[in-house]
Parts: C-alpha cells; structure tokens; sequence
C-alpha cells in the first residue's frame, strides 16, 4: 500500500489527442454550437480515458461492494444492521433497485461481499479495521476492476451505517465540523441524527490528523476500502469511472489527495440528498451529472446517469458534422 501514491503519480494521463478530436468534432457537429455543450464535455472526457476519437458505451458494468458498519450498533441508521445481508440477498436474486436499473440500461452487475454480516469495529471507540483487512479489500477492489472487461465502470455500495463511516472520513480529510458532513441517511429521526453526530465527532477527534489512506482504514470499512482499489485500478488501466453516490466518492477521495489528477478518469453521475456529498464534490471540483434527489446507493445513482453518457458518446460519434454534409 505504501506505493499507491507513488503508482497514481507515475500513471499515465488522459488521451489529451483523443479528447481533442472529440471536442473539435462536437463543435463542427450537424447542429448549433454549444447546444450540447455539456453532453459534448462528457464525450470529450469519455474519450480521453478510452483513448479513442470514438467513445462508446458498450460493455459497461456495476460493481457493487457491500459492507457492514459496527458504529450501526449506536442506533445511527434507521435500519437494522441485518438490513444488508437481506440487501446482499436482495441483489443476487436480482430482486433489488441496482439489478433491475441494471438490467434496464444494458449493464452488467457484479457484487463483491467483502463484510456484510461481519461488521467493522465501532469507529467512535476503535479503528474500523485491521491493516490486514483493509489491504486485503483494497486488494478484492483491485482484482475485481482487472477482470471485468469494461469500457465504463461504474461503482456502487450497500451497508447499513455507511454514511456515517463516509460522513467521518470525509471529515477527516477535510476538516470543518462533524455537522458539515452528517445528514440523515437512511431517513433517522432527530435523535438519532445527534447520535450520529456524536459518533462522528469522536471518531475524528479520536483518529486525529493522519494520512488520507489511513483515515479510510481507520474510519470506513472494507467496502469502502474495495471501491477505492476498484477505482485505483481502473486509474492505472485508463478505464473511466462512474461514481456513485456519497460513500463510494467518500472511499476514493482519499485517492485525490495522493497524487494530483488521480480521480480524473473519474466522472460524479449525481448529487445525493446527503449534505457531505454536495460539499465532498465541490472539494474535489466533481460536477454532477444529475440532481434527482436520489439518497439509495447500491450504485443507482451511476446507472440511472448511463444512458446520458451513452448518448454524449452517440451525438459525438454518430452524428454527422458540417464538414460531412457539405454545409460548410
């Protein structure tokens, strides 16, 4: 883990003739300029990190890591802690929100248990995990982003306590106060709200100033550990990236601050309703695709903005430019 720092620094960038191409296409494309400035953006990125003139959608595909949270035990969630392992269940029997939108738009759906049922410790009073078990998800991320043959990931999660592992790391990475990251999650009442804030407080207070992988071991959890090595993978493998919602940009923002652009093949599909999301974003200068109020996980946010980059994609590639149709 030492050298993840180091990797990211050494890896190569984006494809800056690709996304030239598509830009200077998108601008002389059969239509006014600028009317699809913003589809034309994520074209141009998209390109850049498949390293092709002609980004495409084809084999995209949802990787979900799934997790549970020891601090769960505070009552800081309104769900149960087993509420996972049903939610786990729920997705392999394609019977939950991800695998149906999944299916909708044409993705593949991979889940990757690295703790559901076997929670983290409780952060406010102890480390999440282990060294051992933090590497060894991390690990799991990695080998997962290597063989899933895809030109668009997209990352996802499912645990109960999640945000507020996500709350607490975006804090220490970030500083302010406990109240600036927590929201209400899974829909907890007022009372529990000052529970979470509490746990939060105390986990940050407790861990203090330390690295930024560190702080995900110490206050995450294994699935956030996973989406972080998925996506360090797909950095060193040029694949673009899909982020979820606040957990998974949360458990990759620590990469951010290893390495400059380290996050750039990485794209925000959407804002949550959590409050940590809007500012984590602004921190690592990610616009949003969406604003749907969507506050799930399990990646829905990432497979409900797909088919906009798949059409950012189309209205680059397969559209006609001036040029072509002897209008210019």
């Amino acid at each position: 883990m030492r050298d993840v720092g180091a990797r990211l620094s050494d890896a190569p960038g984006e494809d800056t003739l690709a996304r030239t191409s598509v830009a200077h296409r998108a601008t002389n494309a059969l239509r006014p300029a600028g009317a699809l400035s913003r589809l034309d953006e994520i074209a141009a990125w998209l390109a850049a990190w498949q390293r092709t003139d002609l980004p495409a959608v084809e084999h995209p595909a949802l990787l979900i890591a799934a997790g549970d949270h020891g601090v769960a035990a505070r009552g800081v969630s309104a769900l149960a802690p087993r509420a996972t392992l049903a939610m786990v269940d729920a997705i392999r029997a394609g019977a939950a929100t991800s695998t149906v939108l999944a299916a909708s738009v044409g993705a593949s759906l991979r889940l990757l248990d690295v703790g559901a049922g076997r929670p983290t410790e409780d952060i406010a009073v102890a480390d999440a995990t282990t060294t051992e078990r933090f590497e060894a998800a991390f690990e799991e991320g990695r080998e997962a982003a290597a063989t899933m043959s895809v030109d668009l990931l997209l990352v996802g999660d499912t645990g109960v306590g999640s945000t507020t592992a996500a709350s607490a790391v975006s804090h220490a990475l970030f500083g302010g106060a406990a109240a600036d990251w927590v929201g209400l999650g899974s829909g907890i009442d007022a009372e529990a709200l000052e529970r979470k804030l509490e746990a939060v407080a105390d986990a940050v207070a407790r861990v203090g100033p330390v690295g930024p992988l560190e702080a995900l071991r110490r206050l995450g959890g294994p699935e956030m550990a996973a989406i972080a090595g998925a996506v360090y993978q797909a950095r060193l493998e040029s694949i673009p990236v899909l982020l979820d919602g606040f957990v998974t940009v949360a458990a990759v923002a620590p990469l951010g601050l290893l390495a400059p652009g380290a996050l750039d093949h990485t794209m925000a599909s959407h804002r949550s309703t959590e409050p940590g999301h809007g500012r984590l974003l602004a921190e690592l200068s990610k616009r949003p695709i969406l604003e749907l109020e969507i506050g799930l996980g399990e990646g829905t946010g990432a497979l409900v903005a797909l088919p906009i980059v798949r059409a950012a994609a189309l209205v680059v590639s397969d559209v006609a430019t001036l040029d072509e149709w002897g209008m210019w």
